[in-house]
């Protein structure tokens, strides 16, 4: 027994029963988060009403530049197929990786990344809640389309995607909220300048997939920003208060 728990030392950097506790509330909050994501607000009367606000205020601003980017995806099946992925694996897959590696690799940042990432998603749920926004592939008459909908088992209504989403959850867009947080976080720890790179080009990259593939007007990309700003800003407020006092 006393080595099995040495090994697990070794191998988990808290031993096996941090670990343990640490799935438990990652998969926990993933299937509340779910839940509480599927059965927010689905009103498609107001969610509409809600998409086509954000259209007029973006075209009386810079007018509708995702049209330009879906026109940029669709014109690469290459660039097209690299997007729909980005879209559907930049969320928990990527961010399930990110934790494991900063668990086991960087684990004294683990905890504040965590949180990080949990309070954004309990913050953006609320903007389902209160603004359900239908995003711009709904919006077919003006020139969006469903990228996604040419990747057969990549398409929002199949089975589980359809049991498990809300199609009028675009606001704010917590693809964007979590790869800047992922994207900062792993800059962060990374020791090889290169992956420092390639963590804050992350961000950008994301932002473009989600607004290439109809699934987020550049508002919703915005408000994801912000989010993430907000809850950064408060888990790590003794580093920003520091950095702010040094620049003082």
């Amino acid at each position: 027994m006393t080595a099995a728990i040495a090994a697990g030392r070794r191998v988990f950097p808290r031993g096996y029963a941090d670990f343990g506790y640490q799935l438990l509330i990652w998969f926990g909050f993933l299937a509340a988060y779910q839940v509480a994501r599927g059965v927010a607000d689905r009103d498609p009367a107001r969610a509409f009403a809600n998409g086509w606000r954000v259209i007029n205020i973006e075209q009386s601003l810079t007018g509708l530049g995702e049209l330009t980017l879906q026109g940029w995806a669709q014109s690469s099946r290459v660039l097209e197929t690299l997007v729909s992925w980005t879209y559907w694996n930049s969320e928990f897959t990527v961010i399930g990786i990110a934790l494991l590696w900063v668990y086991f690799r960087r684990n004294e940042a683990f905890t504040r990344f965590r949180n990080t990432i949990l309070l954004a998603n309990v913050l953006g749920l609320l903007g389902y809640v209160f603004l359900p926004t239908a995003p711009p592939r709904f919006f077919t008459s003006i020139g969006f389309s469903d990228t996604l909908s040419q990747f057969g088992g990549l398409n929002h209504g199949s089975g589980l995607v359809e049991l498990a989403s809300n199609p009028y959850a675009a606001m704010p867009s917590l693809h964007a909220a979590d790869a800047l947080i992922v994207g900062v976080v792993l800059a962060s720890v990374a020791r090889r300048p290169v992956f420092k790179v390639l963590w804050l080009l992350w961000p950008a990259w994301v932002w473009f997939a989600v607004m290439a593939t109809g699934n987020h007007f550049w508002l919703d990309v915005l408000a994801g920003i912000v989010l993430a700003v907000i809850t950064m800003t408060i888990v790590y407020r003794d580093r920003v208060q520091g950095f702010i006092a040094r620049l003082l």
